[in-house]
């Protein structure tokens, strides 16, 4: 009886860390690795969104939390629609700036600017919400 106790006890206490290692590694695994800082973060969800229209890449690029392929997907139409009503339309950005820190969230900031081919600007300033987890990824655009 207590030789049997104690192969149960082993057995349940095996399970339970092989399914916690399990877990982790399966997250990580689907998360991927992040950006090594946040303006990397934000300077490539920039360049998956506005420059190569890749609304896949720009969803790998957003942390977990707030993945909404749909979401992110309208947005990359909604760019490339504009491209199509305006002609020629070039985007660029100003390199982006960290404003609030903490170890694990920044707030990081930069001006987006359209160029229609008639050469008509516009700009908008874009603030980041972005999160270290296994590297640093963008949360949310404010």
């Amino acid at each position: 009886m207590l030789v049997a106790s104690i192969v149960l006890g082993v057995t349940l206490l095996l399970c339970l860390v092989g399914g916690i290692s399990g877990f982790l590694v399966l997250r990580s695994a689907e998360r991927g690795q992040g950006a090594t800082d946040p303006a990397s973060a934000v300077q490539d969800f920039l360049t998956a969104v506005y420059t190569e229209r890749d609304a896949d890449r720009a969803t790998r690029l957003v942390c977990s939390a707030a993945r909404d392929d749909e979401q992110i997907s309208a947005k990359v139409r909604e760019v490339a629609e504009a491209a199509e009503r305006y002609g020629t339309v070039r985007y660029r950005w100003a390199r982006p700036t960290l404003d609030e820190q903490t170890p694990e969230r920044v707030l990081v900031s930069t001006t987006l600017t359209m160029t229609t081919e008639d050469e008509r600007m516009v700009d908008q300033q874009l603030t980041f919400v972005v999160v270290e987890e296994t590297g640093w990824w963008v949360c949310d655009v404010i």
